[in-house]
């Protein structure tokens, strides 16, 4: 499934505060690539992505990438 694909059916949770495209860049954090592989991946500048991931991690509540990840398992969101 490609990324674009995904941000179209991604499921949207009602006790999930994200954007479908803050799902996509969560959902990257799971494998274990650099930020400016997904920022490739996702066709953005790493700034971009980066700037995705603070909001990610202010809207659940986090502070590292494993808590975010941990998170996202708990959420449902998988690997993209």
């Amino acid at each position: 499934m490609s990324i674009i694909e995904l941000e179209r059916t991604a499921p949207v949770y009602t006790a999930n505060p994200l954007t479908r495209r803050e799902q996509v860049v969560l959902s990257n954090l799971t494998e274990d690539i650099t930020l400016e592989q997904i920022a490739t991946k996702l066709f953005v500048t790493r700034n971009t992505v980066k700037s995705q991931v603070r909001s990610v991690y202010r809207k659940i509540g986090v502070s590292t990438r494993a808590d975010a990840v941990a998170w996202a398992r708990h959420a449902g969101i998988n690997a993209a």
